[in-house]
Parts: C-alpha cells; sequence; structure tokens
C-alpha cells in the first residue's frame, strides 16, 4: 500500500485534547451521560490547542492583504505564515501553490473549474460525492469499484491506455474512504497515471487527520482536504499542488484580491490583470480564522507525532473490529478485505435493523454519536451492500428481515482525541441492542429517526 500502518507500539499518546470532551447529553431512558463523538469521519472536534490559538489570536485580527495599520500587517503575516505550514504539513515541492478554499469539495470544484480544455477525468465510482461530482463539465470516465489495490491500478491502467484522443486526463482518488477508512494505493495510482500522461488529484479528506501525507513523496499533482475533519471548526479547506494548471485558468472567483490591477477601457469595459499567484483563486475577503484554525491543527499533530498518533488509532480499530466481530449479526463492509489497512473509519449492518433506527437507539439511549445511511458516496455503498437505490423504510420496524439486504448502513469513525472508554461504550452498547433491542419506541419525522416521546417505553 501506499501509506503503510504504523504498528502498534506500548507507547502510544493518550488521546489529545479535544473541546467537548465533557459534555454531558441527556438520554431517553432518563439521566445525562458525557457524549461520545463518534462521527469524526463528518467533522472531528477542534483540537483544545487550535482553540486556544485562535482564541489568543482573536484581539489581534485584522484586514488582510489590504490595510496599513498593526493589526492588518499582523493578520496579513499570520495568513501567509499559515500558507508556508500547511505547504510543510503536506510535503509540498518548491513550486506548488497554496490556495485557500471552503472545504475539500470548494478546492476539487475550484480545479474542475481549472481544466484545460479537452481534459478527460477518471474516477472510480467509490469516490466521496466531494470528488465524484464536480466534473461535469468534462468528460469524464467512471470506473467500476476495485476489489482489490492490485485491481485498482490495472483497472486505471487499461483505462488509460484505451483514452481517445490522448489529451490531458486527470485522475481523481481517495487516501482513505469516508466509508470503509480502508486507505488506497495512491502512489501506484499516480505512477500509472504519470505514466499515460495524466496528472492526479488526491482527495485527502479521511487521510490527512489519520496519516502523514506527502504530495512530493506520493507523488500526487494536487491534494485537497478540509479543516473541519482535521480538528479545526471554521469551515476552511485547502487546494495544494502544481501551479500551472491554476494560473492558466480564469479565477475561480471574480473580485478584489484576485485581481492586481483594474482599469476602464475607452469603450465603457474593463481591463483586468490577474495575480498568478494562489490569492488568483481567494477573491474577497479570505477567511484568515479558518486559514489559521487550520494551521494550528497541522502544528498541534505534527508535534504530537504522526506515529504515535497512528498507533494508537491502531489499536482502536483493532479494538473496534474485534468488537464487532464478536456480535454475529454484525456484518462490516469492506471493499478490499477485512485485513486491508484503514484508518478509524469503519461502516456496518446490523441484520434485522433498520439502519437508522440503530443509530437512533446508540444516541438516544447510550448518548453515543454515529452516523447513518450512505455518506455522500451513495455509488460506493450501494456497490458494498448489494441494493438498487431505495426509500429506506420506517424507523419503528426492521430495515430488512434476516438473509435480507440492508438498504443504507451506520457509520462509526473516531481519531487522536477519541478516549478507550468512549470505544468501550459503543461495543457495549451494540451488543446490547443486538441482544435485547432498543428500550425505546422510535418514529420517523422529516426523514430521521427520533425517539417518539409520546409512546411508551419499551
Amino acid at each position: 500500500m501506499s501509506v503503510s500502518t504504523v504498528a502498534a507500539d506500548p507507547t502510544v499518546c493518550a488521546p489529545l485534547p479535544v473541546l467537548g470532551a465533557d459534555v454531558t447529553v441527556p438520554l431517553v431512558t432518563g439521566g445525562d451521560v458525557t457524549y461520545a463523538a463518534l462521527d469524526y469521519a463528518a467533522s472531528s472536534p477542534a483540537l483544545q490547542r487550535v482553540w486556544d490559538d485562535v482564541a489568543a489570536y482573536a484581539p489581534y485580527y485584522g484586514s488582510v492583504h489590504r490595510g496599513a495599520g498593526y493589526l492588518s500587517q499582523l493578520s496579513t503575516d499570520l495568513f501567509e505564515s499559515s500558507r508556508t505550514t500547511v505547504a510543510e504539513f503536506l510535503g509540498c515541492r518548491a513550486d506548488d501553490q497554496v490556495v485557500f478554499t471552503r472545504s475539500t469539495t470548494d478546492s476539487l470544484n475550484l480545479l474542475a473549474a481549472a481544466l484545460p480544455a479537452g481534459c478527460q477525468v477518471f474516477v472510480f465510482e467509490t469516490e466521496h460525492h466531494a470528488s465524484l461530482l464536480p466534473w461535469r463539465d468534462a468528460r469524464v470516465t467512471c470506473l467500476d469499484a476495485p476489489r482489490t489495490p492490485d485491481e485498482a491500478v490495472a483497472t486505471l491502467e487499461r483505462a488509460l491506455a484505451a483514452r481517445d484522443p490522448h489529451g490531458p486526463a486527470l485522475v481523481c482518488v481517495t487516501g482513505a474512504s469516508n466509508v470503509t477508512g480502508e486507505l488506497w494505493p495512491v502512489r501506484e495510482l499516480a505512477a500509472v497515471a504519470h505514466a499515460h500522461g495524466a496528472r492526479i488529484v488526491l482527495d485527502a479528506a479521511q487521510l490527512a487527520p489519520h496519516h502523514p501525507v506527502d504530495i512530493a513523496a506520493l507523488d500526487v499533482d494536487w491534494a485537497a482536504f478540509s479543516g473541519h475533519k482535521l480538528y479545526a471548526p471554521f469551515g476552511s479547506g485547502v487546494l495544494a499542488g502544481r501551479a500551472d494548471w491554476l494560473v492558466d485558468a480564469e479565477p475561480y472567483l471574480a473580485g478584489g484580491g484576485a485581481s492586481r490591477t483594474v482599469a476602464r477601457r475607452a469603450d465603457g469595459g474593463v481591463d483586468v490583470e490577474w495575480h498568478t499567484t494562489a490569492a488568483r483563486h481567494e477573491a474577497g475577503s479570505p477567511n484568515v480564522i479558518g486559514v489559521y484554525s487550520i494551521a494550528a491543527a497541522c502544528k498541534a499533530l505534527t508535534e504530537a507525532g504522526f506515529d504515535r498518533l497512528v498507533a494508537r488509532e491502531q489499536q482502536l480499530v483493532t479494538r473496534v473490529r474485534a468488537g464487532l466481530a464478536d456480535v454475529p449479526q454484525v456484518t462490516v463492509l469492506s471493499l478490499f478485505g477485512d485485513d486491508a489497512p484503514r484508518v478509524g473509519v469503519l461502516s456496518f449492518v446490523v441484520e434485522g435493523w433498520n439502519s437508522s433506527h440503530f443509530a437512533a437507539a446508540l444516541s438516544a439511549e447510550y448518548g453515543i454519536g454515529v452516523r447513518d445511511g450512505l455518506f455522500c458516496a451513495h455509488p460506493l455503498v450501494r456497490t458494498l451492500l448489494g441494493s438498487e437505490p431505495q426509500e429506506p423504510g420506517e424507523c419503528g420496524a426492521p430495515e430488512a428481515a434476516p438473509g435480507e439486504r440492508s438498504l443504507n448502513a451506520i457509520r462509526v469513525s473516531f481519531g487522536a482525541g477519541t478516549p478507550d472508554e468512549h470505544i468501550d461504550r459503543f461495543l457495549g452498547a451494540v451488543r446490547e441492542l443486538v441482544a435485547e433491542g432498543a428500550r425505546w419506541t422510535y418514529r420517523t419525522e422529516e426523514g430521521r429517526c427520533v425517539p417518539d416521546r409520546g409512546a411508551a417505553q419499551v
């Protein structure tokens, strides 16, 4: 695999302090419990270190790139030094650009807008919608889900070799699946892409919070990720990589900051000289707080030591997998097989249960936050479940009878801030729900499964 899994080490670190670690939530069965946040794949809690760094800067907040005052100069320096921090975190090459965006989705839509004319895009059906959908204006080849890393490489090899005409091409691939957590053979896919004259962009949204990402070592042309999955809470993202396509493209947004000079013409129009730096695609007042929070998270993870963080997370992965394997009614979803290296993201179905009902019971009766559904990766989840698009059933009844296929799944995800106790509580709750059933009745409300507080307790 391109990204190796670090072996468990008895000296691994304790969980990193995160916001919300002491938040209590009410249980429908009575009383309160400390909330167990096990939905890191959607949004991770903010690191306390990130929050403290941002709070220390907040009194000095000022306009960026536009003011002569001290606070403006300080904010500008902080904004640009954050760019350097992110470049170091990602192992960028000397001539790479780091563009700040709103999210991974925004980053990949920016790159889609910068594709050269006639570019063909190759993307596996296994991608998150953020990397599956932005290429609508390009010629797209959607590749079937591979069942091994080697098959992924061979599938891409065949597709690129058969492409016609032999013009510009882009491959988009995830680093770690947001459904199964499995690691993809990024370096090998990059080698195939470059051998056929194509470029490759890495969706690192699920990889960057769990593993070091080195653009130069992986030999990818671009990488994209989101701050809110990297323990930074403020809705910023990153697109980092080669500058030429970005410089040649029209600005993603037109406005102040992207323009170097603007002049009126005699005919009433305007002539614009656009920046050739990352500012070309950063029009408008930048989210300096969000950008600084990403840089603070990059520093915090680097200083904590990724080897130790990965080792501890792998211990949690092993514990979750072993615990779920002890429940015969639970099936963990996998594309590459049970032994495939993965980050702290696992999806599963429970025989005889509607997944929304099961997730709602974990929340209402145990104070555990997971996610249910298709996880913005509908083609992949349906492939794994062997099901066609359907509307989910009512949450108060089983989604599927024994032996029948489920319509959606449950996802548990964790990371650097997850305490062991949350994993133990989750596994205990799964065992109890499967053995004893829910202790409360539930109903569907606006498409979600919620406790029916007007009904009697089961």
